[in-house]
């Protein structure tokens, strides 16, 4: 039995939540580049020097490593050290600019979101709906050419619930896909387009185009090609388009 001596042992402190503040930072975050994503660029800055560029083409190289990673693995798969032998760099060079694995997950979310909105962003009413609609398309295809892994990594990110991504999916890109389904509902109206459902038409669209990424695998081994072929990727696009518009048209 203790005496009255005897030292309290005060029990050890609780350390705070961080996953929590991290996925509310990461969502500020995400937010912020759903909400600039179509805006008018900002000026061009003069030349940084060679210092500061290094510094970016570092940054770029790690971010570039992570999309490869976290694509292929998931948040949870992935490493810090497999993302720094990706990078060609040492980890501590890596935590020098991105400080853990969940913020360097959100910068590369980040940077996908803004890629990724980019085209829809240019769905605009005064457009001609079969010009706009087959930009749209090529735009799209083209991503799923260029960087199939954001649609795979956006495609992980659902699949485990999308933690980071709700905050973004019920707001800026809720508020983005509400404008571009006016637009839609304003050309059936005007009757320029049959009457169609806006939501599942833009749907149709991602899930047509983002195939070419998230199933590259199974295309290239049943058709033995792959977007990457310049004949391919422009047999795509005209299928693609024709299968939508050929719906969409008026009668």
């Amino acid at each position: 039995m203790a005496g009255p001596s005897a030292k309290s042992v005060k029990p050890p402190r609780r350390a705070a939540p961080r996953a929590s503040g991290q996925s509310r930072s990461g969502a500020r975050a995400l937010v912020k580049a759903a909400q600039s994503a179509g805006e008018t660029a900002a000026p061009v800055s003069p030349p940084a020097g060679r210092r500061a560029q290094a510094g970016e083409a570092r940054k770029g190289a790690i971010l570039g490593a992570a999309l490869s990673v976290f694509a292929r693995l998931g948040l949870d798969g992935a490493s810090i050290d497999a993302i720094a032998r990706a990078a060609g760099l040492s980890k501590a060079n890596l935590l020098y600019y991105y400080p853990s694995k969940d913020a360097l997950y959100v910068a590369v979310l980040e940077q996908g979101l803004s890629r990724w909105l980019a085209p829809l962003a240019r769905f605009r009413r005064e457009e001609d709906p079969a010009e706009a609609i087959g930009a749209l398309i090529e735009a799209k295809l083209a991503m799923s050419r260029d960087h199939p892994e954001v649609s795979r990594l956006f495609a992980l990110e659902m699949l485990r619930g999308a933690p980071l991504l709700k905050p973004v999916l019920a707001g800026p890109l809720k508020a983005v896909f509400d404008a571009k389904v006016a637009v839609v509902q304003a050309w059936v109206a005007a009757g320029r387009l049959a009457p169609v459902e806006p939501p599942h038409l833009i749907f149709s669209i991602w899930a047509l185009t983002q195939h070419y990424a998230d199933f590259a695998v199974q295309v290239r081994a049943l058709s033995g090609r792959s977007l990457s072929d310049k004949g391919f990727m422009e047999e795509a696009v005209a299928a693609v388009t024709a299968l939508v518009l050929d719906g969409v048209r008026p009668r």
